[in-house]
């Protein structure tokens, strides 16, 4: 864990290298022709790609004060190197101007960079956002389906009650149906019992 962390802080130093590189070409972009802004668009790509890999390997937070601390430390060597080495540099004259110039190309680089850093974590927010978003989806789904089979168990409870109900009036119907078919043959015995006590009577007499 700690090697890989180390391989991590090389992505910085690359960014470093580039900026100090631009203090190389020309500061008349156009005036020297389309190579030198071919050169210049080459840099800044890849310093969009280095805040992009520093956001994807050291965190938005952390990448991003290193970043702002390569952008101090460029800026720093570069003036004074270029005031050590005006000559060089062809700066015998203006050199104020020309120094801030300079130090505008590095920070230029440098908020490329902060801008490759920016957009890797708008889509990794997004990212995070959308699994959050699905995972609700998901509860929700859940939940749904808990009260429809929730539901439906209710339902089947009511039927099985409405059942047992019908049954056992059924049965107390039977019953009742029963017991008066009891009563009509006792009330019908009895009658008959009592016309041939009635006709044995008679016929004594």
């Amino acid at each position: 864990m700690i090697e890989k962390k180390k391989i991590y802080y090389a992505t910085p130093a690359l960014l470093a290298v580039i900026i100090f590189a631009s203090n190389f070409l020309s500061t008349d972009l156009f005036k020297a022709g389309y190579q030198n802004f071919s050169v210049w668009f080459v840099l800044s790509l890849f310093s969009f790609a280095c805040g992009w890999l520093i956001n994807k390997t050291l965190g938005y937070n952390h990448g991003g004060k290193i970043v702002f601390a390569v952008i101090v430390a460029s800026v720093f060597i570069s003036v004074v190197m270029v005031s050590l080495f005006s000559e060089y540099f062809g700066l015998s004259d203006l050199l104020v101007e020309n120094m801030i110039l300079y130090i505008l190309r590095n920070i230029t680089l440098g908020a490329i960079s902060f801008l490759g850093m920016a957009l890797s974590e708008v889509i990794i927010l997004q990212k995070e956002s959308g699994k959050g978003k699905t995972k609700e989806e998901d509860a929700k789904k859940v939940l749904l389906l808990a009260q429809r089979e929730a539901q439906i168990m209710i339902e089947e409870a009511k039927l099985k009650a409405d059942k047992m109900i019908f049954q056992a009036q059924q049965s107390v119907d039977d019953l009742i149906e029963r017991k008066n078919q009891i009563e009509r043959r006792l009330k019908e015995f009895i009658n008959t019992e009592k016309e041939l006590i009635k006709k044995y009577e008679s016929e004594e007499d």
